[in-house]
């Protein structure tokens, strides 16, 4: 049966479409396959087991992640768990349809044929004549063995996770070995290799090699919009902002439709401080925005930097809920509560996240912040040493765990450190790169020093004002009136930002937009 109904919905499953009343709607990717699964099963319970093997195979994953694309299904498709029309809940076995599924005999073109019979017979004449020469060019060859090793890499890196990633990478090393000028298998080798420092907290060396693998990705195919989104992702992941900007930009004059890149350019936007050029490029997608994998926690982190907190909070909480792999919703969810006081939330939410597989030491150091807002020194040293573990490599972990060792840092060793740091700075163009140089300050009585960092941050694009207000690691400078100014500083900044948002054409709904409301008022 191509084509089926449940219910109100008509299932096309050759074309991998649902829609109720004419309208489609937002199934696609593995929202889709899981349908599928369950209509193919008829109705009968389908066993997690079932539902891995046909679905997410050869991929690993566990009955969470299966519950948690259940529960995007349902969204999509407008099901209530609590009184499901479509997909109903068994208890410690699976999942299983909620009606029975019947077959859709009168497709749309043959409710056509049937309207029209006489234009009918002379189609049908048509492409009799024409019939040989069309199959001929429609039939496509077998894919090459490259092609196939290639497609399978393709599919393993977009499913993320860090297994999956090694897989894919691991396929994308045996096809350059059979094609080295590949620009596919290039773009795929070196992407996932900076994936292993941006995403999965793997050495700068690997961030390193993704760049070299790039560089020749362009220079074999300076035409290649893939190759230049993967230099500017290289470039990303080794703190190169202002080069990833420009090669991310470049891949998308190449290719307008590349909304994956668009969205990481938004990203570097938003850390210089362009909130407003943020957010416009993460609203401007000309795909479907739900194959963007982080766009909708970096709108919820533009949303909470422009002041429009609980926009942002809705959409990081859905994030966080729905998809419990993705490792910027995990940070981005308890960082949230943290920076707006909600202290005991933030600490539930944390430690729900650490208990995903998707470990960072951003989520330590969260941890260590949270400790010290309790009282508990001894938990925030175990937890900086933490985060420093995880990246070796990364001087302000580092920092903060000899700040916070017993003994801390101090006398010779302190002032060497922060020379070192003031030296690497120079070349950083990452705002919160001075927290670490303030930090230091701080523990060498410097005050104004500390602010002076603090106030550089923000020259460089640092937005949030809610984070240097809730953490502790800012105690010491907090009452001081620089760090007001600093705080103010912000708050001016945004409200420009924020009022080129609500006086722009692409102003989205959800916000109180100027235009709307001159549009509201009465004539």
């Amino acid at each position: 049966m191509a084509r089926v109904r449940l219910l109100d919905l008509t299932i096309d499953l050759d074309r991998q479409l649902v829609e109720r009343a004419g309208g489609r709607l937002d199934v696609t990717g593995l929202s889709f396959r899981l349908l599928a699964c369950l209509i193919e099963r008829g109705d009968r319970v389908v066993t997690f087991d079932e539902l891995i093997e046909a679905v997410w195979a050869p991929a690993v994953v566990n009955e969470e992640t299966i519950t948690q694309r259940v529960r995007l299904l349902r969204q999509a498709l407008g099901d209530d768990a609590r009184a499901p029309r479509y997909i109903r809940t068994v208890r410690s076995r699976g999942y299983q349809l909620g009606a029975p599924v019947i077959p859709d005999l009168i497709e749309p073109g043959r409710r056509r044929l049937a309207v029209w019979p006489a234009l009918a017979a002379v189609g049908i004449l048509a492409v009799t004549a024409l019939g040989a020469s069309f199959l001929a060019r429609e039939q496509k060859p077998a894919p090459s063995a490259e092609q196939q090793i290639l497609e399978r890499a393709h599919w393993y890196a977009s499913m993320g996770q860090r297994d999956n990633n090694e897989r894919a990478l691991a396929l994308y090393d045996r096809a350059l070995h059979e094609a080295p000028d590949d620009v596919e298998a290039l773009s795929g080798a070196s992407r996932t290799r900076a994936a292993r420092t941006c995403l999965y907290n793997g050495g700068l060396d690997d961030a390193r090699a993704a760049l070299r693998i790039a560089g020749r990705a362009v220079s074999v195919g300076p035409e290649s919009a893939r190759a230049w989104a993967t230099l500017g992702y290289a470039r990303d992941c080794l703190g190169d902002i202002g080069g990833a900007i420009s090669a991310y930009e470049a891949a998308v004059r190449l290719d307008p439709e590349d909304d994956a890149t668009r969205s990481s350019a938004a990203y570097l936007y938003q850390e210089q401080g362009r909130l407003a050029d943020a957010l416009h490029a993460n609203l401007d997608m000309h795909g479907d925005p739900a194959r963007v994998r982080y766009r909708e926690v970096q709108l919820a982190r533009e949303y909470e930097l422009l002041g429009f907190v609980t926009q942002a909070g809705q959409r990081y909480k859905q994030v966080f809920e729905l998809a419990p792999d993705n490792v910027f919703g995990n940070m981005g969810w308890p960082a949230y509560l943290f920076a707006h006081g909600r202290f005991d939330e933030a600490r539930a939410a944390l430690a729900e996240a650490r208990q995903r597989d998707t470990a960072r030491p951003e989520l330590a150091q969260l941890d260590g912040e949270l400790a010290l807002r309790r009282g508990d020194r001894a938990a925030a040293a175990n937890a900086f040493a933490e985060a420093h573990a995880m990246r070796p490599d990364a001087s302000l972990p580092a920092s903060l765990a000899l700040l916070y060792a017993d003994p801390a840092i101090s006398g010779e060793p302190l002032q060497q450190r922060i020379a070192a740091t003031r030296k690497a700075l120079a070349d950083d163009p990452w705002p919160a790169s001075r927290f670490e140089l303030a930090w230091l300050l701080q523990a060498a009585g410097d005050r104004r020093g500390a602010v002076a960092a603090l106030d550089d941050a923000v020259a460089m694009g640092w937005r949030d004002a809610g984070y240097l207000r809730a953490s502790p690691l800012f105690a010491p400078i907090a009452a001081d009136p620089g760090f007001q100014a600093v705080i103010e500083s912000i708050e001016r900044r945004t409200r420009a930002e924020r009022e080129r948002v609500l006086d722009a054409s692409w102003c989205p709904a959800d916000l109180p937009c100027h235009e709307s409301r001159q549009r509201d008022q009465p004539m």
